[in-house]
């Protein structure tokens, strides 16, 4: 006798269920009607009418007489509301109509007031720090340092240096000249996380200037920042 199956007979019970791109976006995209806004009823168009003509009759025949001359003077435009009271909070907007007064212009910064840090003194008591270590520190290191001060000095002077650059250098080499070693040393570092890409070049010979200055014998630089 011939057996008959019923059901899909090109895939199994347990086969993973196939998904057709295209079957989902020929449908068209869902419309969710939930998004949208009823149309007013005939009630709601009816009450609003209802309002307006009760609104209307009041103001022109039941009003007070002053209500009435004030409505008609608003709309003529002979009177006005009463000017709102000046707000005590400074950064509230002036009342309409009135033209806010001018802003007095705020003085400079005490930052942008300092003088240009002089270049001559910041290399000049760089150079002098290095001729002291020459005493002691080898001659290829003191090479190397006194090309990174000169790269300093070639980008100073052709304007590659910002001035916050400049301004911190200048006080990296007063705390070098009074021994300060820590304030310089920080003063380094600082330039070095904040302005990388100006000072990469010649900090490191700084650094380490920095470094041999520090173990010297205090007599040995004194003849040199005394100058």
């Amino acid at each position: 006798f011939a057996v008959r199956f019923v059901g899909n007979q090109e895939r199994g019970w347990n086969d993973p269920p196939q998904f057709s791109y295209g079957l989902q976006t020929a449908r068209g995209p869902h419309r969710n009607l939930l998004n949208k806004r009823a149309a007013p009823g005939i009630l709601t168009t009816f009450l609003y009418i209802y309002i307006y003509i009760y609104i209307y009759i009041y103001l022109h025949h039941s009003a007070p007489s002053c209500l009435k001359q004030l409505v008609s003077d608003w709309s003529s435009g002979v009177g006005a509301p009463p000017p709102t009271p000046p707000s005590s909070n400074p950064l509230s907007p002036p009342p309409r109509g009135v033209t806010p007064a001018p802003s007095t212009p705020r003085p400079a910064d005490s930052s942008q007031s300092e003088s240009e840090p002089d270049v001559e003194r910041v290399v000049s008591v760089l150079n002098r720090a290095l001729a002291a270590c020459r005493q002691t520190v080898k001659d290829q290191v003191c090479s190397d340092v006194a090309k990174r001060l000169r790269l300093l000095e070639d980008s100073w002077r052709s304007g590659r240096l910002s001035l916050p650059v400049r301004r911190r250098m200048d006080t990296l080499s007063l705390a070098l000249q009074s021994g300060q070693w820590d304030s310089a040393d920080e003063i380094h570092r600082s330039l070095m996380v904040d302005h990388v890409t100006e000072v990469s070049q010649w900090m490191v010979g700084v650094k380490r200037l920095i470094a041999e200055t520090r173990k010297l014998n205090p007599e040995l630089l004194e003849p040199c920042f005394d100058q």
